[in-house]
C-alpha cells in the first residue's frame, strides 16, 4: 500500500504580548507541541512566528489557539497590519499616565537632596501607587501568571513579583507602623518601576517600527488604482480587479502598478526601487515594466503579465518578510539561555533575600535588594539583540538593491574568503557575438551558417543567440530541421534534409571521434584571441569511415560587464580568494581573465568546466578548508549556487538561480558582491555588540543589585535602557551605503 504524506507549508502567525526572550522560547515550545508541527520558529522584533505544519487547513486555527492558550494573542492579518502601521504615540497613553501618578511620589525624593521634607502621607501615596500597581501594571500580571502556569518565566513575571513585593512590604510597613509615625515607604520604588518599564516598552516598540520601515515602504510603493483600457475607454479600477492580459495607460510620473511589457510608446523609466540604482533606464516597445518603478516622460501602454503575489514587487517583499523574520544560528545560544535565565534569577533574588536577612539586615531592607534584583534581570535586551540587527541589515540591504532570503546566509557571509564566479552573464555581459565564422571556402559560409542558424533556431543559449543574431544580420533564412537532440554543456545534435549536424564545443567533437589537427593553428589562433570556439560537423554516412566532417568554425566573443574589473580588485584587496569558472577551453578563459584582472598562473580560473561540474568544484574548494561564495546568473548555476556556503545570484539571471541562492543582487552589479560581504560584517558586529552589552549589563547589574548598590529605581531605568539601546545600535545600520555609493 502507498502512504501519500500530506503536503507541508508554512504558516505565518502575527504573536501579540511577547515581551521578552523568555516569550519567544515559551510560544515556540507550546506551537511544536501542536500535532502535525514540523518547526517553528519565533521572532521578538517582528512578533511573528513561522511554523512549518505537515496537515490541512485546520493547523493554523490549532496554531492560533495554541499560541492563545500559552498567554499570547494570535493576531489576525488586519491587526498585525494596523500594528504595523501604528501610530508612534501608541501605548504613550499609559506612560503619561504612570509619570502623572509617579510624580508626586518622586518630589519628595529630589526634596531630601535640598533639605526639603515633602513627604506625602502614607494613605496619598497608597492612592498614587496602586493604580500603577494594578492597572496600568496589570499586562504584567497577566503575562506573568501566564507564564507561571506553564511553570516557565519571562519579563513580566519578573517585573509583577518585584513591584508586588515593594507594593506590600509599603502597606505591612504602613499597617504595622505606630499610630502618628511615618514609617518609610517604597510604593514610589514600584510605581517608578512599573512607570520606567513601560516607558521602555514604548521605546522600543517605536524602534521596532523603524526596523520595519523598509517592508513598510515597499508596500507604499503599491498604488490603489490603475487605469483600464476597457471597451469604452480608459477607466480608472482598483488595482485587485487588474488581470493578466488587460491593458493599461501609465501616465508621465505615475508608478506602474503591475509587471508587464510596453506596447505603445518609448519612456525613461526610475528602476531604484528595485534595483538602488538611481539612473533611469530607457524602455522601448516589446521590453519589460516592473510594477512600482515610475514612469518618466512619456504616456505608454502596458500590457499586464503579472498581478499579485506573482509580480517582481510581492516577490521582493516576502523575500525581505522571510529574512527579517528568520534567526540566525547565533540566536540558537540566546534561546538555550533564555529558558533557564528566569528561574535562575528568581533563586538569586530569593537568596538575596535570605543572605542579607543572615547577615542582620532588617526585613524591608533585605526584600528591597531582592526587587533590585528581579527588576534589573529583564532578558528583554537579549530577545532583541539579534532579530533588531538583522532586521535593520536586511532593510537597508534591499533599499540598495541586495536581497538577502535567509539569515543564515546573512551570517555567514562576512566570513567567505573565497568567491567563485561564473563568466557568463555575471562577469561579462553575458551577449556574445559570433566575431570570426570559418569555413573550408568562403561560398559556403553562408550555407553553413544557414544551417547552424537551423540547429540554434529553437535555443535560449546566449550563443545560439550569437548565431541566429548574425544569420537575422546576413538576411538568411534558416535551414529546417527535425530531430533536435540537446546534449547538456556540449551542444546540440539534429537532423537537416537526412543529413545529421552536431554544432558545440571541441571537446565534445573530440570525444565523437573528430580529428581537429589539421585545423589546430586556426583554433589556437582564435583561442589566443579569447575567442570561444565552436565546431560544426556532420556526421559521415553509412558506407564511410565513421566519425565526423568539419564543415566550419565559429569563433564567439564577449565583453567583460563594465565595472567587473574594478569590482574584482576591490574584493581582492579585503584579501579574497577569487575563482572564475568557465565552459570555455582554457586558452579563451584565461584570455577573459586577464582582461578582468585576474590571474590565471595564481589558479583563479577553472576552465572546460561542466555545468554538472559546477557544483562538484565549489564542493572541492569547502573540502579545502574555504567558506565560499558562489556569483552566477544561470539554471545551470543553481546546484552551486545551493552548494556553496554563500550563493549570490544576479538580479538579471534566471528565477531557478534566485530560488538557489541565498542572496540576489538585483542589479547584476559585480560591485554588489562587496556590498553584500561589507553588510553581512556590519550586521554581524552589530549582532555581537548587542549580544555583549546584553549579556555584560546582566553579569553586572545583578550582582550591584543584591549587594544593595542599586536600588529598584535605578534597577528600572537601567533595565528599560538596555532594551532601548539595543534597539538604537541596531538602528545604526541604516545610515549604511555600499561603499562606491559613499560621497
Amino acid at each position: 500500500m502507498t502512504i501519500i504524506k500530506p503536503e507541508t507549508c508554512a504558516i505565518d502567525i502575527s504573536v501579540g504580548g511577547m515581551t521578552c526572550a523568555s516569550c519567544v522560547g515559551r510560544v515556540e515550545k507550546a506551537l511544536r507541541k501542536v500535532p502535525g508541527v514540523l518547526s517553528a520558529s519565533v521572532n521578538l522584533a517582528t512578533e511573528s512566528a513561522r511554523i512549518q505544519v505537515q496537515g490541512d487547513a485546520s493547523m493554523e486555527a490549532l496554531l492560533r489557539r495554541a499560541v492563545r492558550d500559552a498567554g499570547y494573542d494570535p493576531r489576525t492579518a488586519a491587526q498585525a497590519d494596523a500594528a504595523l502601521n501604528a501610530s508612534p504615540w501608541e501605548g504613550f497613553s499609559a506612560v503619561a499616565w504612570g509619570s502623572a501618578l509617579s510624580l508626586p511620589l518622586v518630589l519628595p525624593m529630589l526634596g531630601d537632596l535640598f533639605g526639603q521634607h515633602w513627604m506625602l502621607p502614607a494613605w496619598l501615596q497608597f492612592a498614587l501607587a496602586t493604580p500603577v500597581q494594578f492597572v496600568l501594571g496589570a499586562r504584567f500580571y497577566k503575562a506573568g501568571w501566564h507564564a507561571a502556569k506553564a511553570l516557565s518565566g519571562n519579563m513580566d513575571l519578573l517585573v509583577a513579583l518585584g513591584t508586588s513585593a515593594g507594593w506590600l512590604l509599603s502597606v505591612w510597613l504602613w499597617w504595622d507602623a505606630a499610630p502618628g509615625s511615618m514609617p518609610h515607604l517604597y510604593f514610589e520604588g514600584s510605581a517608578v518601576v512599573v512607570t520606567l518599564v513601560l516607558l521602555g516598552k514604548w521605546l522600543e516598540a517605536r524602534a521596532k517600527q523603524q526596523t520595519t520601515s523598509a517592508i513598510r515602504a515597499l508596500h507604499a510603493l503599491r498604488p490603489e488604482t490603475a487605469h483600464w483600457m476597457g471597451p469604452e475607454g480608459v477607466v480608472d479600477v482598483p488595482l485587485l480587479e487588474v488581470l493578466v492580459g488587460d491593458h493599461l495607460v501609465v501616465l508621465p510620473g505615475e508608478r506602474f502598478p503591475v509587471d508587464g511589457v510596453l506596447l505603445e510608446g518609448e519612456t525613461q523609466v526610475d528602476e531604484s526601487m528595485l534595483t538602488g540604482e538611481s539612473q533611469a533606464v530607457l524602455k522601448t516597445t516589446g521590453q519589460a515594466l516592473t510594477g512600482a518603478s515610475i514612469n518618466g516622460d512619456g504616456r505608454v501602454t502596458m500590457r499586464v503579465t503579472a498581478v499579485g503575489q506573482e509580480t517582481v514587487l510581492a516577490h521582493i517583499i516576502r523575500l525581505v518578510e522571510d529574512a527579517q523574520a528568520a534567526k540566525a544560528p547565533i540566536q540558537r545560544l540566546v534561546d538555550q539561555v533564555s529558558e533557564v535565565f528566569v528561574p535562575v534569577v528568581i533563586g538569586v533574588a530569593v537568596f538575596t533575600l535570605g543572605a542579607w536577612l543572615w547577615q542582620g539586615a532588617l526585613f524591608e531592607t533585605a526584600v528591597i535588594h531582592a526587587v533590585a534584583v528581579l527588576v534589573i534581570a529583564c532578558p528583554c535586551a537579549l530577545g532583541l539583540a539579534t532579530p533588531a540587527a538583522i532586521m535593520a541589515g536586511t532593510g537597508v540591504a534591499a533599499k540598495n538593491g541586495i536581497l538577502i532570503k535567509d539569515a543564515q546566509a546573512l551570517e555567514l557571509a562576512h566570513r567567505v574568503d573565497t568567491v567563485a564566479f561564473d563568466k557568463t552573464g555575471t562577469l561579462t555581459m553575458g551577449l556574445p557575438r559570433v566575431t570570426e565564422l570559418w569555413a573550408a571556402s568562403a561560398p559556403e559560409k553562408a550555407q553553413w551558417l544557414r544551417v547552424a542558424a537551423g540547429i540554434q533556431s529553437g535555443s535560449e543559449h546566449p550563443l545560439a543567440r550569437a548565431v541566429l543574431s548574425m544569420a537575422h544580420d546576413q538576411q538568411l533564412v534558416a535551414s529546417p530541421c527535425e530531430q533536435v537532440r540537446s546534449v547538456a554543456g556540449r551542444g546540440v545534435e539534429a537532423q537537416i534534409q537526412g543529413r545529421s549536424y552536431l554544432l558545440g564545443s571541441l571537446a565534445w567533437m573530440q570525444s565523437e571521434g573528430l580529428d581537429l589537427a589539421p585545423w589546430q593553428a586556426q583554433i589556437d589562433l582564435l583561442h589566443g584571441q579569447g575567442a570561444t570556439v565552436s565546431a560544426l560537423t556532420e556526421r559521415r554516412v553509412q558506407g564511410q569511415a565513421p566519425g565526423l566532417l568539419l564543415h566550419a568554425l565559429f569563433a564567439f566573443g564577449d565583453e567583460p560587464k563594465p565595472g567587473a574589473a574594478e569590482a574584482l580588485a576591490a574584493l581582492r584587496q579585503r584579501g579574497l580568494r577569487l575563482v572564475m569558472i568557465s565552459g570555455d577551453n582554457q586558452a579563451a578563459a584565461n584570455a577573459m581573465a586577464r582582461r578582468l584582472g585576474l590571474r590565471p598562473e595564481a589558479g583563479e580560473v577553472r576552465a572546460e568546466v561542466l555545468p554538472a561540474d559546477k557544483s562538484a568544484l565549489i564542493n572541492q574548494l569547502k573540502e579545502g578548508g574555504h567558506i565560499v561564495a558562489m556569483v552566477g546568473d544561470g539554471v545551470n548555476d543553481a546546484p552551486a549556487l545551493a552548494a556553496a556556503h554563500v550563493g549570490m545570484a544576479m538580479g538579471n539571471g534566471t528565477d531557478v538561480a534566485m530560488h538557489a541562492a541565498g542572496i540576489t543582487l538585483m542589479r547584476g552589479d559585480v560591485a554588489l558582491v562587496a556590498a553584500a560581504l561589507d553588510i553581512s560584517a556590519r550586521t554581524v558586529a552589530k549582532i555581537r555588540q548587542n549580544l555583549f552589552w546584553a549579556f555584560a549589563y546582566n553579569v553586572a547589574g545583578i550582582p550591584l543589585a543584591a549587594l544593595g548598590f542599586l536600588s529598584p529605581v535605578l534597577a528600572g531605568g537601567a533595565m528599560a535602557l538596555s532594551s532601548v539601546s539595543v534597539m538604537t545600535n541596531a538602528l545604526l545600520l541604516k545610515r549604511w551605503m555600499p561603499l562606491r555609493d559613499k560621497t
